[in-house]
């Protein structure tokens, strides 16, 4: 497989499991409270990905690398999912999704200020269109009462997610990739567990097939390989243009959502995709002397 059809397929790959992680984290909800669910897939994750790291057990070195490790859990596993659960008790999720996935916009300006990449006017204006489109997306959410305090969690989401991908390509060749996925997701995990075991009741998680099947396969697949595949992506191609493909993660969380949660197809689903299509489009072209 060429590079180039690697990048794609991985980024594929990619787009479909965060897209299906929003009905299925919705659906295990009904089942547990945010805090221990985020917690249970995160170490969950956190374990398998320390199994696939074993063989490069020197890369590790933990005792002069924890600062970076934990940094980097604290931004992108505990804000991130953090913000994201309590958030999502304040303002519909509609809403809350659309300024999450300003993430993109907020990548492509942090690596043009902090990485150097290449930024011009039609890469603004496709980061634009995007964040449109997932805003036209989610215009049901906007209905009803909007609570300021969600909106800022919600930006506060967005912010660290952006800032941990910008502080992880920062860092890329001081780490081990592997290492360093495994150590924040599991670092991540066990903090979102104890602050989930002090506030909330484990006796309040109903351990059916439905809840231990999706908690399995977001662990494994959705973070596990996703957040693996995602920080490979970065460190090998440029964080905004990446980031622009995380667009396309509404699209399969709504397509998943008509499917799993019985949600309608509206013109304004018709009209986000069109928007998020032309987005990925304009921040991937290639213009004459402009390296994009």
């Amino acid at each position: 497989m060429s590079g180039r059809n690697k990048t794609i397929a991985l980024l594929t790959f990619l787009v479909i499991v965060w897209g299906i992680n929003w009905p299925l984290s919705k659906i295990a909800l009904s089942y547990a409270p945010p805090l221990l669910f985020a917690g249970i897939r995160t170490v969950i994750a956190g374990i398998i990905l320390i199994f696939a790291a074993l063989p490069k057990w020197k890369q590790l070195q933990f005792r002069r690398l924890w600062p970076v490790y934990l940094t980097s859990a604290i931004l992108s596993i505990v804000f991130y999912y953090g913000f994201q659960t309590i958030g999502l008790q304040y303002v519909p999720s509609g809403l809350f999704s659309a300024i999450v996935f300003l993430q993109p916009v907020l990548l492509g300006i942090f690596a043009w200020v902090w990485l150097g990449e290449s930024m011009y006017g039609l890469k603004i204006f496709g980061l634009l269109l995007g964040f449109l489109g997932v805003a036209a997306l989610s215009i049901g959410g906007f209905n009803g009462s909007i609570s300021p305090v969600g909106v800022l969690l919600a930006l506060a989401s967005a912010l660290s997610w952006a800032f941990a991908t910008i502080y992880t390509k920062r860092n890329a060749a001081r780490v081990d990739m592997l290492w360093m996925t495994a150590m924040q997701i599991m670092i991540g995990g066990v903090i979102l567990l104890a602050a989930g075991s002090a506030t909330e009741s484990w006796s309040a998680i109903t351990w059916n097939s439905a809840f231990i099947v999706n908690t399995l396969f977001i662990a494994v697949f959705v973070i596990a390989l996703g957040w693996m595949v995602y920080f490979k992506l970065i460190n090998e191609g440029e964080a905004g243009k990446v980031g622009s493909f995380t667009f396309l993660i509404p699209l399969i969380s709504i397509g998943s959502s008509v499917v799993l949660l019985h949600e309608q197809i509206t013109t304004n689903l018709i009209v986000g995709m069109l928007l998020i299509v032309a987005s990925i489009i304009l921040v991937n072209v290639k213009l004459g002397r402009t390296h994009g």
